[in-house]
């Protein structure tokens, strides 16, 4: 049977809850191989999910940050029971690929989101397509986000996007400050649409391509798509999944 792993971030409580963790893991049989337990916040389980996207392991995340939407609540008392009895949850990454000014490509993974961001003071100007049907001819805007169902309560729920059930198989196109046209709210499309953004005026109206936290600058055309082949399987307390966590944040939207 594989050890557990612990990887916490740095700063004093991550490593105080990895301390006692591991004291527990100690002196208690985890029945359950191949965990990797994550202490942090989103951000850190974001870092290391995408440091370990070739992993066949199963990710247990342990809140020590602030809100920790993909992280579990740490109980001293109760960790060995709820590593034991965690419900899986599998969830593939967005795929960004970037090509810049200087015909450059870059490609990165995004869990949560692709945002689209205007790069000086003027808007963005836009046109999105998906497959051979156009979203939008153009889009005048501050920008615009690509969001997997795992994401759509993160910036996409800031910039009143719609929250996207896990097993919805869908993606959301919402544009981030649209100027022209003002009413446009967005699309949902299919989890295996291919997104093709083009910048209509990269020299005057140049953008940002930003994969989650990683930022390509002077941006031209940037395709998005789900990679279907990364899996990353995520364990979440019993009663309290990553799936209900969204329908808390459907009713408290719709109900605000």
């Amino acid at each position: 049977m594989d050890r557990v792993q612990i990887i916490s971030d740095k700063n004093q409580r991550s490593l105080k809850i990895k301390s006692e963790i591991q004291k527990k893991i100690n002196e208690n049989k985890v029945k359950r191989s191949n965990i990797t337990i994550v202490i942090g916040g989103d951000g850190f389980m974001l870092q290391t999910l995408k440091k370990n996207r070739k992993s066949k392991k199963f990710f247990y995340g342990v809140n020590s940050g602030n809100y920790g939407f993909l992280m579990n609540k740490f109980s001293s008392k109760n960790i060995i029971g709820n590593l034991h009895k965690a419900k899986m949850i599998t969830i593939s990454p967005l795929e960004m690929s970037v090509k810049n000014n200087k015909n450059q490509t870059r490609k990165h993974i995004a869990i949560n989101e692709v945002s689209i961001l205007r790069q000086s003071r003027q808007a963005a100007s836009l046109s999105i397509n998906h497959g051979s049907k156009q979203v939008i001819k153009k889009l005048v805007s501050d920008g615009v986000l690509v969001s997997t169902p795992a994401g759509s309560t993160a910036y996409n729920l800031s910039v009143h996007g719609p929250i996207l059930s896990l097993n919805s198989k869908k993606l959301s196109i919402s544009p981030i400050s649209a100027f022209r046209p003002r009413r446009w709210k967005g699309k949902i499309v299919s989890d295996r649409s291919k997104i093709m953004i083009k910048n209509l005026n990269p020299k005057k109206r140049p953008i940002s391509a930003v994969a989650d936290n990683i930022e390509i600058r002077n941006a031209k055309n940037v395709i998005v798509k789900t990679n279907q082949k990364i899996k990353f399987n995520l364990l979440y307390d019993k009663n309290k999944s990553l799936q209900k966590k969204i329908k808390l944040e459907q009713l408290r939207k719709e109900t605000s």
